[in-house]
């Protein structure tokens, strides 16, 4: 019998771009403001690239979109075609995209995850003047409220897509410089940023939770400073698992310590509709750390 060959599908980017706005936004009206575009365009787009996939690609209720099993394997793909895309025309026409954007991560996460994501979107966009403030959460909250930040990364807990979007999954764990810094007798010493971070609440409520006594033996802003506390047996720390020194020691329930809840990173817009240049980091972000082969958030 003669096979037939499956028909060859040239995919439309602006579909692509429209799907992905919709997964991002969990919703088709704010896809649609985000996108310039209304409600109904952004609707006949997602139908239009379910037909010429053939699949289903959102489950709509009264209240939320939310992606199906095909949509989520699309997510990911599609993320990666937008970026090259975006390199491209970065390339070929770099006078096209020009202007300002103020973005804000946290200490620990720009060092560790985002250099080499902001040095290819710098390199692909070299007429865009990128800012980066790297602060604790509260405070780049307060610097975006005041209209100093266009986009921030920022420390939350798990609370969904209404404020800012859900990019990363953090697996905590217990780090010391060794089994000899931890109390035979009296409280737990604890390392932290100060208050409200999120790694500090974790790690405060697993122990209240386990019934085990603490205290705050140091504080400190500085990621370098709280290693260099746990590097002298201050005490211990939360940390996200791939944040954790070598060097150091993980601690876990073999040592009596009670497992930690995840912590989120995410992505918070300054309003509505950002300028063209903050859109495209935005989604070079999401695109990168996506391609990479993180854990994404699944609401």
């Amino acid at each position: 019998m003669p096979t037939h060959k499956p028909k060859l599908v040239n995919l439309d980017l602006d579909l692509i771009r429209a799907f992905v706005a919709v997964a991002d936004a969990k919703s088709f009206t704010r896809a649609g403001v985000r996108l310039g575009r209304t409600q109904s365009t952004v609707s006949l787009q997602i139908k239009r690239l379910e037909e010429q996939l053939n699949a289903e690609l959102f489950s709509r209720d009264p209240r939320k979109v939310v992606l199906t099993a095909q949509g989520e394997a699309l997510l990911t793909q599609a993320r990666r075609l937008l970026r090259v895309n975006d390199e491209i025309i970065g390339e070929m026409f770099e006078h096209a995209l020009e202007g300002e954007v103020r973005f804000g991560a946290p200490e620990d996460f720009a060092t560790t995850h985002l250099p080499g994501i902001l040095g290819d979107f710098a390199r692909a966009y070299p007429h865009v003047s990128l800012s980066v403030t790297c602060d604790l959460t509260l405070r780049l909250m307060d610097k975006m409220a005041q209209g100093e930040l266009d986009l921030a990364l920022i420390k939350r807990e798990p609370v969904g897509a209404d404020v800012g979007q859900p990019v990363w999954r953090e697996h905590l764990v217990w780090v010391g410089a060794g089994e000899d810094v931890l109390a035979k007798d009296g409280p737990i010493p604890l390392i932290a940023a100060p208050s409200p971070c999120v790694y500090r609440k974790r790690a405060t409520a697993a122990l209240d939770a386990a019934g085990k006594p603490w205290r705050v033996a140091y504080t400190s802003h500085s990621l370098a400073g709280q290693h260099a506390a746990l590097r002298a047996g201050l005490g211990v720390m939360a940390l996200p698992s791939e944040m954790a020194p070598d060097d150091l020691t993980l601690i876990g329930p073999e040592h009596g310590f009670p497992p930690l809840a995840d912590a989120e990173i995410a992505l918070v817009r300054a309003g509505k509709t950002l300028s063209v240049a903050a859109e495209r980091l935005a989604s070079f972000i999401l695109a990168s750390l996506d391609g990479a082969g993180r854990p994404t958030v699944a609401d």
